[in-house]
Parts: structure tokens; sequence; C-alpha cells
């Protein structure tokens, strides 16, 4: 039974979508919100399931695949003389970390995006400075008060989103990380969704879409956007509170 709880505990990545049976060109890690384990875990990684399906059908043609991350269950045997439980964002970030080295064992050497919602998108900008993160997404991200490090990110394409009505993780506080980020590296954008709450489920196929089009121009060589290269290239704060527009993506391909 000890050693089973120990295998539970162990991050691993979810079935591969897409470019199954292929040797990949790139691949996306998508880390979902909820944390670890427990019900609300289970239910936060089903919630990722269609967005990893999405965009590894997007890629079409190109050779990609995308996983859901499941991170490690909770303990629930430790004894009380160990030391204290990580702090769950740290764990995530760990648990990004090691998907990437385990994306890269797999695969070889390609490109990864690190796609995440909630504590998920906090854990990608986290885990961001892996030598294989060629970008990152995040949305809605969980953040604190200007005390994550941006420095990870240089380098990397980074795309935030996050509803303006969100009432658990605070949407300016990624309008502040953005701020930070843009000085150390100019490939920010940052996405607002106005009258969007936490999820931003009223605007999934809008979102979804923007995160298909950033992936496969970070990944696959496909251009981006124009509001994505509009909000690239406009300086703070344009660029970082780009609105997305009400059905964005219905007619950018089919």
């Amino acid at each position: 039974m000890a050693q089973r709880a120990m295998r539970e505990r162990e991050a691993r990545l979810g079935r591969p979508r897409g470019a199954v049976g292929t040797a990949p060109h790139a691949v996306v890690l998508v880390l979902p919100g909820g944390g670890p384990g427990g019900r609300r875990g289970a239910t936060a990684a089903a919630a990722a399931v269609p967005l990893a399906r999405r965009l590894a059908r997007a890629a079409r043609d190109e050779p990609l695949v995308a996983h859901v991350v499941r991170y490690r269950s909770a303990a629930t045997d430790t004894a009380p003389s160990e030391s204290p439980p990580e702090d769950p964002a740290e764990a995530l970030a760990h648990d990004a970390e090691w998907a990437v080295g385990e994306a890269v064992r797999r695969y070889g050497d390609v490109p990864v995006c690190l796609a995440g919602a909630d504590i998920g998108g906090r854990a990608a900008l986290r885990a961001a400075g892996h030598e294989a993160v060629s970008s990152v997404i995040a949305l809605g991200p969980m953040l604190e008060d200007d005390g994550d490090p941006v420095r990870q990110l240089l380098g990397r394409h980074v795309l935030i989103v996050h509803g303006t009505d969100d009432a658990r993780c605070d949407p300016e506080l990624s309008f502040r990380f953005a701020e930070r980020a843009k000085k150390v590296n100019a490939d920010v954008c940052r996405f607002e969704v106005h009258t969007a709450g936490h999820g931003l489920r009223q605007h999934s196929f809008e979102v979804a879409a923007l995160a298909q089009d950033f992936v496969l121009g970070t990944l696959c060589g496909r251009d981006l956007c124009r509001p994505l290269t509009d909000a690239l290239a406009a300086p703070p704060p344009l660029g970082l509170r780009m609105p997305l527009a009400a059905g964005f993506g219905r007619t950018l391909r089919s």
C-alpha cells in the first residue's frame, strides 16, 4: 500500500494527443488549475483536456503532441515529524519543470509551450526558465502581489489572458506582472476579456482560438494573427491591456 501511495504522488503526463506514433516537432504541456489531488484537481484536469485536444488538432500537418500534466497527489501518510509540505505554487512549478524534462526525454530536443490556467498559469510562468520552453500561455493566472519572478521569461514568447471581472485571481496582479516582464522581455503580451470572470467560460471559444494561434505561431512557424502581432509590438500599457474581441477566431482559420 505504501508503494502504491508513492506512485500516486508522482507527477505524470496524461495521454498524448495529436502526433501520436510519430516523432513530434513540438510539444504543448497543459497545466490545469485547481492544484494537486482531490476532486477539484481531477475536475480541473478534465477541464484542461479540450484545450489540449484543440491545440493538437489545430497543428494538422505539423507533428505536434499535447499532454495534460497530472500533478503529484497530496500526500496522506506524512508523519508529523516530517518537514512541512511545499508551497502549492512552488510544488506545481516543480511538477511543470519535471514535465518539460520528461517531454524532452521522450521526444528529444523539441520546443515546448507551457499553457496553464489559474494556479497552473502561475506554474507555467515560473517553470519557463527550462531551456526547452519556447513559449508560455497563462490564462487567469493566480499571482501574488509583485512576488513572482520574471527573469526566467527572457527569450520566451508570453501570452497572458485575464477576465476583467475575475473575482478570484485579481487581473491587476497579472497586469503588473506583465509590466515587469515586458521590461526584461519584449515578447510579452496580455489580453483582457471584458466582463469575463474566473475561468473565462463565457468567452472560451475566443480564448481557445487565441491560444491556438499563439501556439501555431510560436511552435510551428505560422504567422501570428494581427491582434497578437499588434499586442507584442505595442508599448505598455497598450500591448498589456489588449481587448479580446467577441467572436475572435471564427474567421481566422477553418
